[in-house]
């Protein structure tokens, strides 16, 4: 073993200790492992940042952005709105969860799949009087095996398709992953739904986390009836099975500035009312979606874009110059630009209208105003914003605008008629113009540690490569499994990089396990990409822990687990998948 080999080996080692430890950020310690490789010589300075323009990296940047335009645009809502049904079992409410998820991810960033669906998955639970602790792992793993289909649908498929055009001088397609990934997700999932839940612990005593999450009180507002609404001439009690499946509360009728009294259940609706709502913030946005509503003040004042609207959560102080005042005397909507949409206090309801409710300290309002003022019209009032939610103003009526377009780049990209980032970066660029993805948040959509992670790890992998540290692994492999069948030799490989993966971000795994599929190739004298693809795999099942995915790592919170849990249906997970693959991959992947 050379110096430089023993050197990389122990900077791989220290990356995988730090990564275990916790204590810093995994961006962090692998910028930091790519400073020291830069200092010691192990990484020549003209490569020293050309991870962060490799293909790779840009492709990943870029399907976070486009996820997050499917996201404002309700495209994603169009697909989850109607899947919560609390008279379904346990198995059938895992497995349409799950394959939702696992379609969504395998055209969309996981995590983002698993943000959307999560909220959906814990309100389906506490209707239910279940513990969410049951469904979200599934969810997740689902999430997970998803993404394994489509070269889009994980960072280390995109990952792999660049090591095989290095290799080959071609990456692989848009959808070359599908039929093993495609066979691993249904093989997976059907663990999960059928019997794979069982094994989770369910731990009755342990404090619900999840309920304290979403225990917010819910906020009275007013949801605008446009023209030409398909509300219009339905009566209030003809919404409230909408209302139900959307936990929304209907508490009345505003027209012509007035309250109606009662809760008007048999009012006739007309264009320019308002229904008077209790519900969470995300719930009404869903509510409003589904009956085509808006909120008061949603049509920005001229010169502002609709994508430029931003829903804010604060708390007012005692000293808040809102306090004793409403917004209607404030004229907040005609001076400053911003609207009232909804008031929290402790659970009470009232009979003013919200714009004209006296605020009293501790109410919790929900504001709708331009992006680039609503927090100076927010210290102006003295009022706290409370911690980010992810709230944002969905424009559904461009959900199919926004789908359309983004089926369009994977078509082309697909048939080959244009590279996958630069079709990706058309769907941003088309997004951003028609304000789906508003030009001032497009860089705030970006994961930037994930970026980070794999500018530094990728000149890492190459040095790790090109000193023979792989080759050395590759053979102490073939040496393990020498005259063995090619299945073993593949196994083997797939448990490696699993185990990797387990411990370590998937995304670094696949950088490292890429030139180690190929080296093994090169020694076998054998084709390269069935060993590439089984390192695609692998990289991306982490069930074992916690820390191998970041959707194992949302879910721990609100799922109330613990370090400890996950191995028990990930493993036979882990052990299914890597039985269906090893097949699949040598029957569509011949050597």
């Amino acid at each position: 073993m050379t110096t430089d080999q023993m050197l990389l080996f122990s900077l791989f080692g220290g990356v995988f200790v730090m990564l275990l430890w916790g204590r810093w950020r995994y961006d962090l310690i692998a910028f930091s492992a790519l400073l020291i490789a830069l200092v010691l010589g192990l990484v020549e300075t003209k490569d020293a940042f050309s991870g962060f323009g490799h293909p790779a990296t840009i492709i990943v940047a870029l399907v976070l952005v486009v996820s997050r335009g499917l996201l404002n645009s309700g495209a994603i809502d169009l697909i989850t709105r109607n899947i919560i049904d609390t008279g379904r079992s346990v198995g059938a409410h895992i497995s349409i969860m799950s394959g939702t998820g696992a379609i969504l991810s395998a055209f969309m960033n996981n995590v983002a799949a698993l943000a959307l669906l999560m909220p959906v998955d814990v309100q389906a639970s506490q209707k239910a009087g279940r513990s969410p602790r049951i469904t979200l792992m599934p969810l997740s793993f689902a999430t997970i095996l998803g993404g394994l289909v489509t070269l889009i649908g994980t960072p280390p498929n995109i990952i792999i398709a660049s090591f095989r055009e290095r290799t080959t001088g071609e990456p692989f397609a848009m959808f070359d992953f599908a039929p093993v990934g495609l066979v691993c997700a249904i093989a997976g999932i059907a663990f999960v739904a059928f019997g794979g839940w069982r094994l989770i612990p369910h731990n009755e005593d342990q404090k619900d986390s999840s309920k304290e999450l979403l225990n917010l009180d819910g906020y009275v507002a007013e949801l605008v009836i446009p023209e030409k609404s398909k509300t219009i001439g339905k009566k209030v009690k003809e919404l409230y099975e909408d209302a139900d499946e959307n936990d929304i509360l209907i508490l009345g009728v505003v027209r012509n500035g007035k309250r109606r009294s009662g809760f008007g259940a048999s009012i006739e609706l007309r264009a320019n009312d308002m229904l008077v709502v209790e519900a969470s913030a995300e719930n009404i946005d869903r509510f409003r979606g589904t009956l085509n509503l808006e909120f008061f003040g949603e049509k920005p004042n001229e010169g502002t874009a609709v994508g430029d609207m931003e829903l804010m959560e604060v708390v007012v102080p005692a000293d808040s110059r809102i306090v004793g005042r409403s917004a209607i005397s404030l004229r907040l909507r005609a001076r400053r630009g911003v609207s009232l949409l909804g008031v929290s206090r402790q659970g009470r309801r009232f009979q003013k209208r919200v714009r004209h409710l006296d605020i009293k300290a501790g109410d919790i309002l929900l504001l709708i105003g331009p992006a680039d003022s609503l927090p100076d019209v927010v210290n102006w009032l003295g009022l706290l914003p409370l911690a980010k939610r992810g709230l944002n103003v969905t424009q559904h009526t461009r959900a199919w605008l926004a789908v359309g377009i983004f089926a369009a780049a994977i078509g082309v990209a697909s048939f080959g008629l244009l590279y996958l980032a630069t079709a990706l970066a058309i769907v941003v660029a088309a997004y951003v113009y028609m304000d789906i993805v508003p030009i001032r948040s497009v860089y705030d959509h970006i994961e930037w540690p994930v970026i980070v992670l794999l500018g530094s790890m990728i000149p890492l992998g190459v040095a790790l490569e090109n000193s023979g540290g792989t080759e050395l692994i590759a053979t102490q492999i073939v040496s393990l499994t020498a005259g063995m069948a090619p299945a073993i030799i593949l196994t083997v490989l797939m448990v490696v990089v699993m185990t990797l993966s387990d411990v370590l971000n998937n995304t670094a795994t696949a950088v490292i396990g890429a030139p180690i599929a190929l080296d093994i190739a090169n020694k076998l004298h054998v084709n390269p990409d069935p060993f590439l693809m089984a390192v695609a795999i692998a990289a991306s099942c982490a069930f074992l822990t916690p820390i191998g995915h970041k959707n194992n790592t949302l879910i721990m919170g609100p799922g109330g687990y613990s370090f400890g849990d996950y191995w028990r249906m990930g493993l036979p997970l882990e052990i299914i998948v890597i039985g269906v693959a090893v097949p699949m991959i040598l029957l569509v992947w011949p050597l």
